[in-house]
């Protein structure tokens, strides 16, 4: 049979069946290239910048209402750029309100190496004790 012949539900099945080795082909070159670490420096400066957004807006929600947001969703006048940085960390607030935890989940496609100096974190309300956030 050649393939002028054939009909379009068989066209269909060709297509779908490449379309898939396609997409599973793309996808294990996208862990390979995660997985090597090539992403890494793209990924710690994307997460950098994630957690010191992240940690102003929760800030100034203290200084503006007196007590850290108990969730994320809580702060107000959070641009379209900031959702970026607050939907790749976790955090949960102290039950009182005065102290919090936040984590970096996502740099720029995986999860960063942060090692955030002690300077950085004094005068904030942050607390290892408060997390990790579930």
């Amino acid at each position: 049979m050649a393939l002028r012949d054939w009909s379009w539900k068989r066209w269909l099945a060709l297509f779908a069946v490449l379309a898939a080795v396609g997409l599973g082909l793309a996808g294990y070159m996208a862990y390979r290239v995660v997985a090597s670490g090539a992403t890494k420096p793209l990924d710690n400066m994307f997460g950098d910048q994630h957690l010191k957004t992240t940690v102003a807006l929760v800030e100034l929600h203290k200084t503006r209402y007196g007590s850290y947001p108990a969730r994320i969703a809580d702060l107000t006048f959070v641009g379209p750029w900031d959702m970026i940085a607050l939907g790749a960390v976790s955090y949960c607030a102290s039950a009182d309100g005065q102290s919090y935890f936040v984590a970096v989940r996502r740099g720029w496609v995986a999860r960063p190496d942060l090692d955030m100096p002690a300077a950085f974190w004094q005068g904030t309300g942050y607390s290892p004790a408060v997390g990790p956030c579930r």
